[in-house]
Order: structure tokens, then sequence, then C-alpha cells
């Protein structure tokens, strides 16, 4: 079964079309700067062979459109009609409390998702114009939606509610959803099959570490907690994301600064993180360069990032009562080493002990902890689209077409 996989952007189209059946990728790219000019399609195809079509994307109906026409055309085409993809898995941000786990898109989930919107203002209605896009594209074929926030819809009360008045969760859903819930599923299954342990039965620890990253519980195949919050601003340092801080740090700058609400959070998802700390970049490769040719800022902002994910390890571990393994996924946790050391370093209180060879892995997966650890550390790459074409290709073959 060919799944043709979408993640819409507000200015960008990922996409990948895979078989299912075998796993392979057929063809993947990115549509790139919609509704702004200078509009691209970067495009590879089975072989790898990479090709660019730069032409105006007013809108995500013409990217469609574009993707669409390249998995057909006789330049770069995989496959010689659209009636050879079954179906198209479709990844959205949030889906609030409605959704435990992948659907079927109708009316109603199209309806449930425009609810979530004020919940993911910046992904949701661009989730949804994917949506619209494909269905007037390729009306008959049926659409799957598969949320990031499904996963950790398994987490108890006690780890999602936050310390405000009750009517605000009760009124408008004041509450912790988590995000990345594709790659932390995927890691958390891969940990357990890559080290033999039982899924239902194992205390695992995902370390999504990118430019936005986030860390989850997951006990007996099930999030018990997760660092991101109501939206993904909360948690941990990240690339231009502030994380946890003291929200009254809001008023005081906004009356020394002159800021309103939206530019403080602008800011704060921006601006801030490793980029607002060290003032050079949110991409920690810089940072190594810089810390390295003695930048001390550089330093503080990847120290600091490494302590925070050292605290939520800890306190992960002390909710689930003890771990079986901690992995490491995305892009600076696949590839950053030096990040990777920092953190493991600081986790020998768990009789944690890094292998500095092993831990010069890259993109691959591997224990980078020693033989003697009494808890396993991972590196497993993520596959969110893998997840995202299993999940439609499940929900799809349960249809009578």
């Amino acid at each position: 079964m060919n799944v043709l996989v979408i993640n819409c952007g507000s200015s960008s189209l990922k996409f990948q079309l895979m078989n299912v059946d075998t796993e392979k990728i057929l063809a993947s790219g990115i549509c790139d700067r919609i509704g702004i000019e200078g509009s691209v399609l970067s495009y590879k195809d089975t072989q790898g062979k990479k090709y660019e079509y730069k032409e105006a994307m007013p809108n995500h109906t013409k990217a469609i459109e574009m993707v669409l026409e390249s998995l057909v055309s006789k330049e770069c085409g995989v496959i010689s009609s659209l009636e050879e993809i079954r179906a198209i898995g479709h990844r959205v941000v949030h889906g609030g409390e409605f959704f435990k786990e992948s659907v079927l898109i109708n009316e109603n989930v199209i309806n449930r998702i425009k609810e979530c919107s004020d919940l993911a203002p910046l992904h949701n209605p661009a989730h949804l114009m994917g949506i619209e896009a494909c269905h007037i594209k390729m009306p008959n074929t049926p659409m799957v939606a598969v949320f990031d926030t499904a996963f950790h819809q398994t987490m108890p009360p006690k780890a999602y509610i936050y310390g405000v008045p009750y009517e605000w969760y009760q009124k408008h859903k004041v509450r912790r959803y988590g995000f990345h819930g594709t790659s932390h599923k995927y890691v958390s299954q891969k940990t357990a099959e890559f080290l033999g342990l039982d899924y239902h039965n194992s205390k695992i620890i995902v370390c999504h570490l990118g430019n936005g990253s986030s860390i989850s519980a997951i006990k007996n195949g099930e999030c018990v907690d997760t660092s991101m919050g109501l939206t993904p601003l909360e948690g941990l340092i990240m690339g231009t994301r502030s994380g946890d801080l003291d929200p009254a740090i809001l008023e005081y700058i906004s009356k020394r600064e002159d800021l309103d609400i939206q530019s403080l959070l602008n800011i704060l998802n921006k601006k801030s993180g490793v980029l607002g700390i060290s003032g050079l970049s949110s991409d920690f490769r810089d940072l190594l360069d810089a810390d390295l040719a003695g930048n001390e800022r550089a330093k503080l902002a990847r120290t600091a990032f490494a302590y925070r994910v050292m605290k939520y390890v800890g306190a992960y571990c002390a909710a689930m009562n003890g771990v079986d393994a901690v992995s490491f996924c995305a892009g600076v946790g696949e590839n950053a080493k030096f990040i990777r050391g920092m953190i493991v370093k600081q986790l020998e209180f768990l009789g944690v002990e890094l292998d500095e060879e092993a831990n010069n892995i890259c993109g691959k997966e591997a224990i980078i902890s020693t033989p003697n650890s009494k808890v396993k550390i991972c590196v497993i790459p993520t596959n969110e689209e893998l997840v995202i074409a299993r999940d439609t290709k499940t929900i799809v073959s349960q249809l009578k077409l």
C-alpha cells in the first residue's frame, strides 16, 4: 500500500510517499516559502536523485498540486497514476482531549481540529489547509489524522493538571498536552525492541532533542509524563524557545521594556533558548565551535541545556520509580555527541557509565553506555513519518472500500 505522508507548516509542506508494506520510501521532499516570494519544491526520488522546481506557490493547494504532479511526472515520477496512492496521512500538532489515537478524517474530525486551533494557532490552521488541498485534488482518497498530542493522552490527571483555578481546565482545557508524540511512541517502542525489553513491562525515558526538544516518561508502554505543556513552549531550554520560567517574568519585563503579551511570547518562542543565552545561534554546532574558541556565553548555553535535560531525566526516574533505558533522538540527540556526553556524565547517580568510543556514533542505533552501566543509554533515530504511514495503513485497511 502506498501512503502519502503530509506535514504542513504555515509556509512549508513536507511530504513522503512510502510503500508501507515494505516501508520503502519512494519519494520525499519539501515545498518551502508557500505564500512567500521565492517558493521552491525540493524533491528526491527512489534512487535518491534530487530535483528542484521554482514556481510561485500562493497557497497550500498549489503546493499539493505540485507535489502530486511531481510524483507522476515523466522526469522524476515514481508512480504512473495518483490512483496508486491508497491513502494520505496528515500530521496534526494538536488534538486536545478529543483524540487519543489516530483517526479517519471526516467532517467531525475537521471541526475538532478547528476547535483546537486556539491551542496551536501556528500549526492547526496550516494542517487544515493541507487536508482541504488534498481533498480537492484527491476527493476519493481516504485521509487519516495523526496527532502529536495523542500518545501523551495516557498521562494521569496528577501529571497533566496545572496549579491554577480548576475552572480554567473545565472551561478552557488548560492542561499539559505534550508534543512530539509520534517520535516518543516510535523511539520508545524501538528502544524496547533494540534492547530486548518487554515494552509493556518497561520504564523508558525518551529525550527528543532538536531545535524543539521534549522528554517523556513511558512506563509499561504508556506515557505517564512529558515536558511540553499546553503549548510546545514549556519544558526544556530549546533552540529558540525559553522552556520553563517564572510566569511573573512576563509582567516584570513588559513594564521595563514596554512590551505587550504578543511581543513577549514572540521573544520566548523565537528569540530565547540557547539563541537567547548565547546571543549567537540556535544551532548546537555553532555553539560547540564558539565554546571551543572560548566564547563563555556559548558554553553557558550548552551547559544550561544539558543541565535542564539531566533534571528532567532525574525527575522522570522518580516519577516511574526507576528506569531501564534512556534514549536520545532527533537532530541534536542523534548527532551531537558532545551534548549527549555532557548529559550522560551528569547521570552517574543512576549508575550510568558512558562508553566514550560508542558515543562517537551519529544517526545510527547504538548503545552508548558501558556493559557495566546499570541503565542502558541508547541512540535511536526517530522516524515520525513511518509512524504516520503505519497508523494510516492500519485505519484504512479496516475500511470497506
